[in-house]
């Protein structure tokens, strides 16, 4: 990657790392989970969305993409959260890196070399060991909400890689907010109730959170994300999301105040040497 793409691709994880723990906070105070992930993308999508021209040769995708990638994936991801630590949290989020060589295996033919094999099975027993942490007793289902999360963006990925490409990442992050802000405004509203009782009551800390949520997840990270996504091979851009958990859980720590146990330091670090293992490429890339 160039120096600028390099330098974009790791703002990413740094916005994306302190966001993901914060939005537990947002989560107790006011918004249920859903809720929360709508006015998320409402925000980016309403600041953003005058500026690029409405992609109408990619609806479908990204009615897919937007659905996938954003509704979908963060509604599950918020509902995890809201049920578990954020410090687990974060770690079960690396498995999106796994799971993106499975998907990458299966629907676009990718070879998977032996390096990642191993780094894929160690990055598994990583979380199979941080599983079984005594303070995840009775939140499985926040677990497999995390995890399937995971598979899903994974999956979005592979899919926005071409659209990105043809419209550039600023203009896919601005039309998402567009296809999904609604989408999810409307899920909330049928599973979680009176989702403007919930606006009304929310406290001005939750509010300061959304709006970061909005514009530097979405707006700043997102955008920086897709447009070094289109400029540059999937599997060099997704080396930086190793930065992700240190930023998130150094936010668990010191924002949410948590304190991990030896079952999420030991998991921890085997997830994350085994997507090490997966996303260190041994050639030399050009800065």
């Amino acid at each position: 990657m160039s120096l600028r793409d390099t330098l974009l691709a790791l703002l990413v994880p740094i916005v994306l790392g302190f966001g993901f723990p914060i939005s537990k906070l947002a989560m107790d105070s006011s918004f249920p989970p859903i809720l929360l992930n709508g006015l998320r993308w409402s925000i980016s999508g309403l600041i953003m969305f005058y500026f690029f021209p409405f992609p109408k040769n990619y609806f479908k995708k990204m009615l897919i993409i937007s659905f996938i990638g954003c509704t979908l994936q963060y509604g599950l991801s918020y509902s995890g959260l809201n049920m578990i630590g954020g410090t687990s949290a974060t770690l079960f989020v690396q498995a999106e890196i796994p799971f993106g060589i499975l998907i990458a295996y299966f629907l676009l033919g990718e070879k998977v070399p032996i390096k990642n094999i191993i780094g894929l099975i160690t990055a598994f027993i990583g979380i199979i060991i941080l599983s079984g942490n005594p303070n995840l007793e009775g939140k499985m289902i926040g677990v497999i909400f995390i995890l399937s999360a995971a598979f899903l963006w994974s999956l979005a990925q592979v899919i926005a890689k071409d659209v990105s490409e043809k419209i550039g990442g600023l203009a896919l992050t601005a039309w998402l907010g567009i296809f999904a802000g609604p989408q999810a405004i409307f899920a909330s509203f049928l599973i979680e109730g009176n989702s403007f009782e919930y606006i009304y009551n929310a406290t001005p800390q939750a509010w300061l959170i959304l709006i970061y949520l909005g514009i530097g997840m979405n707006v700043i990270g997102y955008s920086c994300w897709y447009s070094v996504l289109s400029r540059n091979p999937v599997n060099n851009v997704m080396s930086v999301l190793l930065l992700f958990p240190i930023t998130g859980l150094l936010t668990s720590i010191f924002i949410l105040k948590e304190t991990p146990n030896t079952y999420a330091y030991i998991g921890g670090a085997i997830i994350i040497s085994g997507v090490a293992m997966i996303l260190i490429n041994k050639k030399k890339t050009k800065i």
